[in-house]
């Protein structure tokens, strides 16, 4: 990459991506085998996941454009990105999966809303449940006050129908 129009021009597509990704995670990929680093970017991309290897300057500079803070740390050595478009913990859980079976493989950090983090908050990420699985959750918190309230407001109808069958039983043994 040798001319200023193609570092720009990198520069903008990565903060394209950063911008997008609901999350992001950053690893070291030092020593892995290419058999390793082949199955690694399948699983990725089987999760929706893009991964890329990128020169930390042209990282920083797209970073730094968009505000995003805490990442300077993360900027040393060998460094590849993950980036989660669609949901935020499918990255994290392929890749803290993928880092059990490979020594060498490490987790720096992530990204997300505008903020770096070490590598213990990827596995708080990665530790949520799936969006379905959340948007379930929340459809069911969601549910549970409103069926109690239906069943609150079908009391008076319930009574009333007692009362009526009582009446009704009432008249029929006069």
């Amino acid at each position: 990459m040798s001319s200023l129009a193609e570092k720009k021009q990198m520069v903008a597509q990565i903060k394209e991506r950063l911008e997008k990704a609901q999350s992001v995670v950053i690893v070291e990929y030092r020593g892995l085998t290419v058999a390793a680093d082949t199955e690694l970017r399948a699983k990725l991309r089987k999760a929706g996941v893009e991964y890329k290897v990128l020169k930390n300057t042209l990282v920083k500079r797209a970073a730094d454009e968009i505000g995003v803070s805490g990442l300077d740390e993360y900027l040393q050595g060998p460094t590849a990105w993950a980036f989660s478009l669609k949901d935020p913990v499918a990255a994290a859980k392929v890749l803290l999966d993928f880092a059990k079976t490979h020594d060498k493989f490490k987790i720096k950090g992530g990204i997300m809303e505008n903020k770096a983090f070490a590598a213990a908050g990827v596995k708080t990420l990665a530790d949520l449940p799936p969006r379905e699985v959340l948007l379930a959750q929340v459809a069911g918190a969601m549910q549970s006050p409103l069926a109690g309230m239906a069943n609150v407001l079908q009391g008076p109808l319930r009574k009333f129908g007692y009362a009526l069958e009582a009446l009704r039983k009432q008249k029929e043994e006069a």
